[in-house]
């Protein structure tokens, strides 16, 4: 378990590691059980599933509403803010941190990889990896089928189109979309609705 604790924190740094080993197959499992255990809960069920989020991810905010199915590799290495919304087929493979913002909008079938491993097969079959953090600030829409790709920070208020690959960091408050995905344009007050178009009140 100490190798387990000591290999998590040279992929927190950015380091090479040789990260096949059966301590860490161990934890991994037990990560992939509490998944399980949580996807197989009724939506109903919201006190059991807080508590199995809770008790697997680093830190769960408040008002944070996570759907069925979810995925993640380690579990301690994600952190997710305050009223988040994590839609179906979320998947985090969190060798390295994930930082989600607050008020983060995460579209379905959405996916986050940190670990990157070697280009020589040899090395790569051996097990070497390494891993960058991606961090999602607050106020962001990922929409669906996006994917996230090591090292990736996207800014504060920006919106990823659906269907995009994330290969480098999105600048705050503008749109981005394709692959890999590039600017279209500034978000600005012209994107904000006349209030009475909108049905309901606040």
């Amino acid at each position: 378990m100490k190798y387990t604790e000591e290999l998590k924190a040279a992929l927190r740094r950015g380091e090479w590691v040789y990260g096949i080993n059966e301590d860490v197959s161990r934890e991994l499992r037990k990560v992939e059980d509490m998944c399980h255990r949580f996807n197989s809960l009724s939506p109903l069920a919201q006190q059991e599933r807080e508590e199995i989020l809770r008790g697997m991810l680093g830190s769960v905010g408040e008002g944070v509403v996570v759907h069925s199915p979810f995925r993640c590799d380690f579990g301690c290495n994600t952190y997710i803010g305050n009223h988040v919304v994590v839609n179906y087929g979320f998947k985090a493979l969190d060798e390295a941190e994930v930082r989600i913002g607050d008020n983060v909008f995460i579209g379905p079938d959405v996916s986050i990889f940190t670990v990157i491993h070697a280009m020589d097969p040899k090395q790569r079959n051996a097990g070497v990896m390494t891993a960058r953090g991606v961090t999602i600030e607050n106020d962001t829409w990922i929409c669906g089928d996006v994917t996230i790709l090591p090292g990736v920070t996207i800014g504060r208020g920006a919106v990823v189109g659906a269907g995009s690959v994330v290969t480098r960091t999105v600048e705050p408050g503008v749109l981005v979309a394709g692959n890999p995905a590039r600017v279209l344009r500034r978000i600005s007050e012209e994107d904000r609705l006349d209030e009475s178009v909108i049905f309901g009140e606040l």
